[in-house]
């Protein structure tokens, strides 16, 4: 009677028919990770840092449990405040068993039964346990920084890094590991919110990481060029923006010059320059990555820090964001198509936030392929609050009715914690359940082979495939 519920997560997990495991444990479970898109800290993987607890490489960053904390009454003493690491972790423990039917009960157990062998079921009663238990094995040399990630068989880590980052970590990793690589990202984002009041010193940090003077639009081009240059000399293969929506007024592209230059002298603009300055910007960017022949990712439709108390008393990125309701067809049409236009539109990613435009971002990649390569412009795996169950299988319901579920290049984990890789395994479970119950209705052929291609390729080969 007192002996604790063991989880529920068994080896056929979300596995509802035959053909389903058939195709789970025989061509998608062993397939390698190729993590595209990530936020992990580049020191910890260089310096293959080994945890002291599991609240820091668990729950320190993740604010997805941030937010389920806050949901569950937890002062935010206990969440990103001065508390203890064992006390943070008592208190996620104790908010565990309210996190029912949200992705992070799956999400949670699956990584304790990964990680670390532990069959049982977080709650209160027995944190302090499970706590003393993690720690001991986090200890260990397979379970370092590096240690987590070759248990996962993950070959690469794109992280996510502004123009400014010196990369000094991803230079001093190089191949010190055989079997994994870590790989920048672009990501100019504050370089291009020219209204936003941190701009100048982004302008300032690149001036100086440079060593030239930005005084105007062409100087600032040949130092955000240089920056490319430097990323690419470190194995750069994409480029990423996470933006509201996309910036396409082309009325006054022509004095990108005056409107750089007034905002550099610190003078007002207006928001029609702001736009038109940020417009022109991203179709150079867009020429500049496909001269590299780099991969562009679009995130579009967050609405960021929504709580100003929250964010000047802890900061950005804290699990104050959420789903934004704003119009995006339009401008990203006209965004690539000048692109396309001009015979420069790179290998693109599109990724949007809101439920609503699925179709819409499944049709929209459609229309600019160009034969040159399969699946050219994709639509990107369902992100940040769409990555759980519901939402993963509406994407790969719309990109199946709308596009080539074939040439899909797969899931990624956007996250912030080492813990996170089982969220691959997590995709390919719902992505063979789905082909299985298929067969099972009769929608697709009883062909383990074609059917086992199809997984597999879109588990790994696609995307191996896709970046070169």
């Amino acid at each position: 009677i007192n002996e604790p519920m063991k989880t529920f997560i068994n080896e056929d997990f979300l596995l509802q028919n035959e053909m389903a495991k058939r195709l789970y444990h025989g061509y998608a479970k062993d397939q390698p990770i190729i993590d595209y898109h990530n936020h992990l800290p580049p020191s910890e993987i260089a310096n293959d840092h080994t945890y002291q607890t599991i609240t820091e490489v668990w729950l320190k960053g993740d604010h997805y449990k941030w937010r389920a904390m806050r949901a569950n009454g937890i002062p935010e003493q206990y969440i990103t405040g001065s508390a203890s690491d064992k006390e943070k972790f008592i208190k996620w423990a104790e908010t565990v068993p309210y996190t029912l039917r949200n992705p992070l009960y799956h999400w949670t157990h699956l990584e304790l039964k990964r990680y670390f062998g532990i069959e049982e079921l977080l709650n209160a009663s027995n944190a302090e346990h499970i706590y003393d238990q993690c720690n001991e094995i986090l200890i260990q040399k397979s379970h370092s920084a590096v240690g987590l990630l070759t248990q996962m068989k993950v070959e690469l880590v794109c992280t996510t890094d502004e123009p400014t980052d010196d990369l000094s970590h991803h230079k001093s990793f190089g191949s010190k590991v055989s079997n994994l690589k870590m790989l920048p990202t672009f990501r100019p984002d504050k370089l291009i919110q020219i209204d936003a009041h941190t701009f100048m010193d982004s302008i300032d940090a690149m001036a100086k990481m440079t060593q030239s003077e930005i005084k105007d639009y062409k100087s600032f081009i040949a130092a955000l060029q240089s920056r490319m240059d430097y990323f690419e000399s470190l194995g750069c293969i994409i480029s990423d923006h996470g933006l509201s929506h996309l910036y396409a007024s082309y009325d006054q592209v022509d004095k990108v010059d005056d409107i750089l230059i007034k905002r550099l002298k610190g003078e007002p603009i207006s928001a029609a320059e702001a736009i038109a300055f940020k417009s022109k910007l991203m179709l150079d960017l867009g020429e500049l990555y496909y001269a590299k022949g780099w991969t562009m990712q679009l995130h579009l439709g967050a609405l960021r820090n929504n709580n100003m108390r929250l964010l000047t008393q802890v900061g950005a990125d804290v699990g104050c964001d959420s789903i934004g309701d704003f119009e995006q067809a339009e401008s990203l049409s006209k965004f690539l198509n000048a692109l396309d236009a001009k015979g420069c539109l790179p290998k693109t990613i599109l990724y949007n936030l809101n439920p609503r435009d699925n179709e819409v971002f499944a049709t929209m990649a459609g229309n600019f392929n160009d034969g040159s390569m399969p699946g050219k412009v994709q639509w990107g795996s369902a992100w940040w609050f769409l990555d759980q169950k519901d939402g993963m299988e509406k994407q790969l319901n719309a990109l199946s009715n709308l596009g080539l579920l074939s040439r899909f290049i797969g899931m990624l984990t956007d996250s912030r914690s080492f813990l996170s890789f089982p969220r691959h395994e997590y995709f390919r479970r719902l992505l063979c359940n789905l082909i299985g119950t298929d067969v099972q209705n009769g929608e697709l052929p009883n062909d383990e082979k074609l059917l086992g291609g199809l997984v597999s390729d879109i588990s790994y080969f696609n995307v191996k495939n896709y970046l070169g």
